[in-house]
């Protein structure tokens, strides 16, 4: 997993950084920079790491294990990208998003190893 660390590190904020930059960019086009903004702003949805022990484990996904990253409120995400308008869709698609990048960070390098 070691040999590893720098490109998985590197992939997770691509995804959390840089690929909703595109998202913005393709799918709301008229107001880009807010969408990125605010799916920037997702980010806090990490938040509910603080109450984790320990903070952040290598060994463990966050999707599942923390609050704001349970698979009942993936649900809520997904559904918020459906039912609702404007700027409030745009930050489901940041946090469904969220919770693709975190899963994959976990599920996909365990894999490699």
């Amino acid at each position: 997993m070691e040999d590893w660390f720098w490109v998985r590190s590197s992939v997770h904020y691509v995804l959390h950084f840089v690929f909703p930059f595109f998202i913005a960019k393709i799918f709301f086009r008229e107001n880009w920079q807010t969408a990125y903004l605010l799916m920037l702003a997702t980010m806090l949805v990490d938040l509910d790491h603080v109450f984790a022990n320990p903070m952040f484990d290598p060994n463990r996904s966050s999707v599942g294990f923390h609050p704001l990253h349970s698979y009942p409120m993936i649900v809520v995400y997904f559904l918020g990208t459906v039912f609702l308008k404007s700027k409030y869709r745009i930050v489901a698609v940041g946090l469904l998003f969220h919770m693709f990048t975190d899963f994959q960070d976990f599920y996909f390098w365990k894999f490699l190893t």
